[in-house]
């Protein structure tokens, strides 16, 4: 474990001295990505499996390595890593902007019923977070380090191609080249309608998904949480296009795509909702159709404050998280020890680490933040460590023992509530 993880376990101990299973949990979860998952290579780059799964997806990626960001201002050794995935996320965009996952080799035979992809393709499923993760780590890891070196090269081409993609995206029907069809899906969701070209969407500024954060296929394909995270993270991009790069082209284009999907996801994306009043709908086709859900995975509804759209007492959030976290939603499940969010991507009923986290930092009141750590750490089955899902009647039922990204969130989630209720010396 590096210093600088190690000074926060002990710093956590000593201020939850009558809460030693969380400290516990905590000591396990947040070195867990940096001792587990990541692989140093010689050409300076750093390559982030998710877990149990040997491919580095972009957002999961981007995400296992959060709670380092600000610890790399004061650790080189975090600070080289963090680059080095800066320089590895932007390689894997330029070669394939609609890949989500990527290989740390070359694929070998075996894959002719794969779409069409790079030999480092892991799998190509177009979700807009892709694109958005690398910008949030890129800006994120500037604004604490003051380090530019690596947003220049190849992110720089990254971002372009980003740029790019999401304007194509915009009229998905008129220019786009993408399609996604498996003729032996391994999951129901796997595929596309209309012979993997999506279903039929108007035109509403918004870009346009294949699929959800989940993986799984969209039903109506302008995912709004995608759409958000595109937003804040296009204000983003601005700002490392101003003020890094000194380019307002890319400033001004930026800006102007930010504008016109703030504009879609208003006046398309908002439903008003008889029991819970003017709330976000999780997807949407731009010709009257929408889909009242929220998923597990992040960018969700449920996770809008934290994405940084919308502060946590904005009214249409505040109706919105009421929704996502009632019966109303389809995916939110009540068990004897857990009450939450699931997925589609896993058995019915299972509720998510990830989404009890994002509900705790998301959350106002404090004694709901210290509530879901303590049935987050209550949950882990004995293994000190969090799951992909779990069965809220049996914590000990669960899918993915090793699933990095849940854990990087629990530790996230402590640090803030220690941060909130004890000291602000403690920053998550």
């Amino acid at each position: 474990m590096r210093g600088a993880l190690e000074g926060l376990v002990r710093e956590v101990r000593r201020l939850l001295p009558d809460q030693p299973d969380v400290a516990g949990v905590f000591a396990g979860c947040l070195p867990h990505t940096l001792e587990t998952t990541i692989t140093r290579r010689p050409d300076g780059t750093t390559f982030v499996i998710t877990g149990d799964i040997p491919a580095m997806w972009l957002r999961d990626s981007a995400a296992q390595v959060w709670p380092y960001v600000e610890l790399a201002a004061h650790d080189p050794e975090l600070r080289e890593m963090i680059a080095g995935l800066i320089r590895a996320q932007a390689r894997c965009i330029l070669l394939d902007p609609y890949a989500n996952a990527f290989n740390a080799e070359p694929r070998g035979p075996g894959h002719e019923d794969e779409p069409p992809a790079h030999p480092l393709v892991w799998e190509r499923k177009f979700e807009i977070d892709s694109l958005c993760y690398p910008i949030r780590l890129a800006h994120a890891y500037w604004r604490a380090t003051g380090d530019t070196a690596p947003l220049h090269g190849e992110f720089r081409e990254a971002a372009r191609l980003i740029l790019a993609t999401l304007r194509c995206e915009q009229r998905h029907a008129e220019c786009s080249p993408y399609h996604f069809w498996r003729p032996n899906p391994v999951l129901p969701t796997d595929n596309l309608p209309s012979g993997g070209l999506g279903n039929p969407v108007g035109h509403t500024g918004m870009v346009w998904s294949a699929f959800r954060p989940s993986d799984d296929a969209c039903t109506y394909n302008y995912n709004l949480p995608g759409n958000m995270m595109a937003c804040v993270e296009l204000a983003h991009l601005a700002r490392v296009a101003g003020e890094v790069w000194g380019d307002e082209d890319t400033e001004r284009e930026a800006f102007a795509l930010q504008g016109d999907i703030e504009a879609g996801i208003e006046t398309f994306g908002v439903v008003n909702h008889p029991e819970f009043g003017r709330m976000y709908a999780y997807e949407t086709d731009g010709l009257g159709r929408h889909l009242l859900m929220d998923d597990a995975n992040v960018p969700s509804l449920l996770s809008i404050p934290y994405l940084g759209y919308r502060p946590a007492h904005d009214p249409t959030y505040r109706n919105t998280r009421r929704f996502v976290l009632s019966p109303a939603n389809p995916s939110f499940f009540s068990g004897t020890h857990a009450s939450g969010v699931g997925s589609p991507h896993t058995p019915a009923g299972y509720i998510w680490p990830i989404a009890l986290a994002i509900q705790g930092l998301t959350a106002t009141d404090p004694d709901e933040r210290a509530r879901l750590v303590r049935t987050l750490t209550e949950t882990t089955a004995g293994t000190g460590l969090m799951h992909e899902s779990f069965d809220p009647d049996d914590p000990a039922t669960f899918t993915r023992p090793w699933f990095g990204w849940a854990n990087s969130l629990y530790a996230e989630l402590v640090l803030r509530h220690v941060a909130l209720t004890q000291t602000p010396a403690v920053r998550g």
